[in-house]
């Protein structure tokens, strides 16, 4: 009599299990960064973006790519306050955006005891020019550019003396800060700022890497290495300029 071939042996399937802390993070990193492994390194120096349009009191659409100021000071607050980071690295890729908010980190930036170098990359438009040159050093790469205009208002403007009083005040108190914490002259600035011919329908001037360390804006053309290395530097000279 011929035996009947005995059944396969079926393994159950294991139940799914949920997903580990490792998993999740895995995924996060995929959705923000484009990438499954983020390397563990502890450094002691802190990196901050100012990228897209620095928003201020207004909340901008959600498709608007944006550094908040509210996010941004207690960031700034951690680094002065925390031991452990030696210094501070600003990276700009921004249009601008509100000039008080953009005004208030550049202040916040110039006031910290640490050691702090910005690069522009991309661009550092607008208010991003105070922001820009509020650090001990400054680097723009040689394709990255600058905007210098004057103050622009969105919305309704109510056409009276006390409104041009208070732009010229605000635009004193940008000017201000860009000269003291540049090379650049405050006639040189003013040039730039109502230059025509280089803007479509406005004035102002574009200045494109080189350009904006000529005119005493920015301290050096470099990137992320030379940025670095600054840093390095200054965090072994205890933040003094050589």
């Amino acid at each position: 009599m011929q035996e009947m071939p005995e059944s396969p042996d079926y393994e159950e399937e294991p139940e799914a299990q949920p997903q580990t802390e490792t998993q999740n993070a895995r995924v996060a990193a995929i959705k923000e960064l484009g990438q499954t492994h983020i390397p563990d390194y502890q450094s002691d120096i802190h990196c901050l973006t100012i990228a897209g349009q620095v928003e201020g009191h207004i909340i901008l659409p959600p498709n608007n790519k944006t550094t908040k100021y509210e996010h941004v000071i207690p960031q700034l607050l951690a680094v002065e306050e925390n031991p452990k980071i030696k210094g501070l690295l600003i990276v700009l890729n921004t249009v601008g955006g509100d000039v008080e908010a953009g005004l208030a980190l550049a202040e916040m930036i110039s006031s910290l005891s640490k050691p702090t170098v910005s690069v522009v990359l991309g661009g550092g438009h607008s208010i991003g020019v105070s922001i820009a040159v509020s650090t001990d050093y400054s680097f723009i790469a040689p394709s990255a550019t600058m905007t210098i205009h004057p103050i622009r208002l969105t919305g309704l403007v109510i056409g009276v003396q006390q409104t041009w009083d208070y732009l010229s005040r605000m635009q004193d108190r940008v000017n201000e800060f860009v000269v003291n914490h540049s090379r650049i002259s405050q006639e040189k600035l003013k040039d730039l700022m109502f230059a025509t011919g280089d803007l479509a329908r406005d004035i102002g001037t574009v200045l494109v890497g080189k350009d904006a360390v000529d005119c005493g804006l920015i301290n050096e053309v470099g990137g992320l290495k030379e940025a670095l290395e600054k840093l390095h530097e200054l965090k072994d000279s205890g933040g003094m300029l050589q």
